[in-house]
């Protein structure tokens, strides 16, 4: 059986990785000249730069469990102790995210009134309906309209840079939904999963579900040393410059149809998988299936610019904690700014300071579209309202990202499970990636894991193993 992996991000490398670990033969067919999607580390000048994600939470074992297969595990770093602290841009300045119940109450993250309403929480009820319903609406029901418009909203712009109107609950924060179905309270719910889980820890057994929380890593050499481990394990079994141009239906599979560097090839495949963005993988399907490509192409996403800002060493301070979140009541162009040499000091040389800007998101997408330079002075502007920071960075580049993050909306998990039903009309074919059940790296591996078990298992009746 040969399995064709159209797309060489994060996801299908890893998923042809696990493939081949089980004996499955795993063809990669990538259409630009480089894999990692927009997994990229860069070095310039004394600075590591991520043009994509920036680390990920070492709570996933598959993540660990491949980093060891490749031989990388030794490679992961964590996020230094003086990230601990982060902070929160509203009502005009920069606040300290409280890390405890009394120290929510003493802060200033929101108001007297606010945070009583969120104390309340503790008698908040349960969907009425039972339906899919939005991040804010169910964070107005349980926390109040100014907690979900702060707190809640900077914690989805962490990782969707989404509108929190339009999110998914179930999709984007599934265990908060967990926790309101079993226990009625979110806080609730949270404290009593953290004791089982302590309970378990002092029996010895393995803690029950995912694990809530992660420390923040990466790798030494950036998150481009798990995509480069994971090419050189594959050889050439990645063809980059290959362009997929249509796929066919044939007796034993598929016929994957695609141009290489100008020349016509042809790859025949058991199983086809598209780890590729929605709209790209639907415009593959359109001519197999009119509606699984209309229910793909719906999928949104949100444009990102990643704006780098590297400061000489003595120019500035530096900077505390991880960075700081801004929800979108502020109206800023911003997102958030990451504190790169402080979270992971090992990514700058000799004292340098840098920092990453995310720009633009689900409700900004227009700012994407603006030239480097503009949005440098852009980001440089809102630092010195935010931040008071005034000095002139010696490093500055800037990565767009014009399809950034898919949208899980209202709805998501129901349009995914009726493409899955679409699919088995189509035998042996696939669809992967972070557009349909996790963004992040931890989702995207564990996705292709859980996907090689379904293939190489059948296959070779094979079980999991990294």
């Amino acid at each position: 059986m040969t399995v064709a992996v159209i797309g060489g991000g994060i996801t299908g490398l890893a998923l042809a990785y696990q493939l081949r670990a089980r004996g499955t033969d795993a063809v990669v067919l990538e259409s630009t000249s480089r894999v990692g999607g927009n997994v990229q580390t860069h070095a310039r000048g004394g600075y590591l730069l991520e043009a994509g994600p920036n680390s990920f939470l070492d709570r996933e074992p598959t993540t660990r469990e491949l980093a060891e297969a490749l031989g990388v595990s030794a490679r992961i770093r964590p996020a230094d102790a003086a990230a601990k602290n982060r902070y929160v841009f509203t009502r005009g300045a920069l606040r300290a995210l409280p890390t405890s119940p009394p120290a929510f109450l003493k802060s200033d993250i929101l108001p007297l009134a606010s945070r009583l309403r969120v104390v309340g929480e503790l008698f908040s009820g349960r969907n009425p309906t039972g339906a899919d319903e939005s991040l804010a609406q169910l964070g107005r029901r349980h926390l109040g309209r100014e907690a979900t418009a702060v707190l809640l909203d900077a914690m989805q712009t962490g990782t969707y840079a989404g509108d929190p109107e339009q999110l998914s609950a179930e999709a984007t924060f599934p265990q908060l939904v967990k926790f309101e179905r079993e226990h009625r309270s979110l806080i609730l719910g949270a404290i009593r999963a953290q004791r089982a889980a302590r309970r378990a820890k002092g029996a010895g057994a393995v803690e029950p579900g995912p694990r809530l929380t992660g420390q923040m890593s990466t790798f030494d050499g950036g998150l481009g040393v798990l995509v480069d481990a994971l090419a050189k394990a594959l050889g050439d079994s990645v063809r980059t410059d290959a362009k997929v141009e249509g796929l066919e239906r044939a007796a034993d599979g598929w016929k994957v149809r695609y141009q290489q560097r100008g020349q016509p090839a042809e790859l025949s495949a058991s199983h086809v998988v598209l780890a590729v963005p929605a709209h790209v993988a639907a415009s593959l399907v359109r001519p197999l299936d009119a509606e699984l490509a209309r229910t793909a192409d719906a999928i949104p996403y949100a444009p990102i610019a990643v704006v780098h800002l590297g400061f000489a060493p003595g120019t500035v301070p530096k900077p505390d904690g991880f960075g700081f979140l801004i929800p979108a009541v502020e109206g800023t162009a911003m997102l958030g700014t990451i504190h790169v040499s402080t979270t992971f000091p090992f990514r700058v040389e000799g004292g340098r300071v840098l920092l990453t800007c995310l720009m633009g998101g689900a409700r900004r997408p227009e700012v994407v579209s603006r030239d480097e330079d503009a949005l440098v002075a852009l980001a440089r502007e809102e630092l010195k309202t935010m931040a008071g920071l005034t000095a002139t960075p010696e490093l500055t580049e800037v990565f767009r990202w014009p399809r950034g993050i898919p949208q899980y909306t209202v709805g998501h998990l129901e349009r995914v499970a009726a493409m899955e039903e679409r699919l088995k009309r189509l035998p042996g074919l696939h669809l992967a990636g972070n557009a349909y059940r996790g963004v992040g790296v931890n989702d995207c591996l564990k996705e292709a894991a859980r996907l090689a078990d379904a293939l190489g298992g059948t296959a070779v009746g094979a079980t999991r193993s990294a």
